[in-house]
């Protein structure tokens, strides 16, 4: 069986996407990933509402095209969610990438599912949700 195509326009489209959430000094909840596979590296800034759901979002990415995508699209979807629904949404990738189950239902994830086919770019994938879930984590 052939994989699946990694790198489309669509793809491609969802890197340049990250321009819209700079990373910035009053973001001050901070989180990094690194994926060991590839050496992509995510700086994830947030901030939260007062009922603890993600308000702002802010990235520096040095990622690959799947790492940035990926990233862009926790980007436009984490807004409004807990750090347990952050948590849940990152054992289901991870759980997923893996082999196990159907792709989580995370806005825009199917962009990036030919992934699932390429084991070097799984930690791509996870960078967003590691750094969130550092970013969340009580010190």
């Amino acid at each position: 069986m052939a994989a699946a195509v990694l790198y489309t326009p669509a793809v491609l489209g969802l890197t340049i996407e990250l321009a819209r959430y700079p990373l910035t000094d009053d973001l001050a909840l901070r989180g990094e990933g690194r994926s060991k596979s590839c050496g992509s590296t995510i700086t994830l800034g947030l901030s939260t509402a007062a009922g603890g759901t993600i308000e702002r979002i802010g990235v520096r990415s040095q990622a690959c095209a799947i790492g940035q995508a990926a990233a862009a699209i926790f980007a436009g979807a984490a807004a409004g969610c807990t750090s347990a629904q952050i948590g849940q949404a990152n054992r289901e990738i991870a759980a997923w990438l893996g082999g196990e189950g159907a792709l989580p239902d995370w806005p825009r994830l199917n962009v990036i599912a030919a992934a699932r086919d390429y084991p070097a770019r799984h930690g791509a994938v996870m960078l967003p949700w590691n750094a969130a879930v550092a970013a969340l984590s009580p010190t």
